[in-house]
């Protein structure tokens, strides 16, 4: 487990549940996983509040993480979306709110935005709020702003994007780093550096990059409909990489070439 800013623990490796079905979120939690992730963007909070209530598992035991939908960054669209969120839940709180897109662009600071969701911890309604996509320039402004750092920013993250001056900047803070697309695209799964790790070990390649999350204090949010793979890629605490593994998976970085997904500044959903 991993503490927040706030006192509260998350786990070390998620669910993405973007994409998924019901089924998949539901084996997800019989196979052990804790923290599951999706968003208003998703379209599928109902179906994930319906497979936590499905799975036996009760809800305390689960960390659930929503975001903010890039077209809800009036501080009243804030208030609003997010107690409909709850309502397609069927819950009366989330552990983590955070805020999908930076969206410069707008009109609507998102210092405001941030401010609007800060104001929902008061009443425990979100136990702790944070970012997603932020880059350290929007990172320290909002800091600045506000006066505290976010309990987390989500970033797209992976052996061949490792973003590291937004992960190290967070880090620094006391911000934790959770990754989105941590295992890039499956055809990457053939990739010669990572296959060799993985026979070396004896685990798969999404297994040698989910671990390389661990080792670097992240929090990987991976997502899948197999079923085997949901239980593999959590099946991670039985081998270390060493330095020099990690110093192999170093050779895949191809920087802003290796981005799968928009950039935090021109991105608009």
């Amino acid at each position: 487990m991993i503490e927040l800013k706030t006192g509260h623990q998350m786990p070390e490796i998620g669910f993405g549940t973007g994409g998924t079905s019901t089924e998949a979120v539901v084996t997800a939690l019989h196979a052990g996983y804790r923290l599951l992730d999706t968003a208003q963007m998703y379209g599928n909070e109902a179906e994930v509040g319906e497979a936590v209530r499905r799975s036996g598992v009760d809800r305390a035991e689960v960390f659930l993480t929503t975001k903010l939908n890039n077209g809800n960054h009036d501080p009243q669209a804030v208030r609003e979306t997010f107690a409909q969120s709850l309502q397609t839940l069927g819950f009366d709180y989330v552990d983590l709110f955070l805020m999908h897109w930076p969206m410069p662009m707008l009109e609507v600071d998102y210092v405001d935005t941030y401010r609007a969701m800060m104001e929902l911890t008061r009443d425990g309604r979100a136990r702790a709020v944070g970012v997603s996509n932020f880059q350290p320039a929007q990172l320290q402004r909002l800091i600045e702003a506000t006066g505290v750092a976010p309990a987390v920013n989500q970033i797209e993250m992976h052996p061949y994007f490792p973003n590291d001056q937004a992960r190290l900047f967070a880090q620094e803070r006391g911000i934790v780093v959770q990754a989105w697309s941590p295992l890039a695209r499956t055809d990457q799964f053939e990739d010669p550096v990572l296959t060799e790790l993985a026979r070396r070990v004896g685990v798969t390649p999404a297994q040698v990059m989910l671990r390389w999350h661990l080792q670097r204090g992240v929090v990987a949010i991976p997502k899948t409909n197999s079923a085997q793979r949901v239980a593999t890629n959590r099946d991670i605490y039985g081998f270390e990489l060493s330095e020099q593994d990690m110093a192999a998976i170093a050779t895949l970085d191809k920087g802003e070439e290796g981005r799968r997904g928009g950039h935090p500044d021109t991105f608009t959903g």
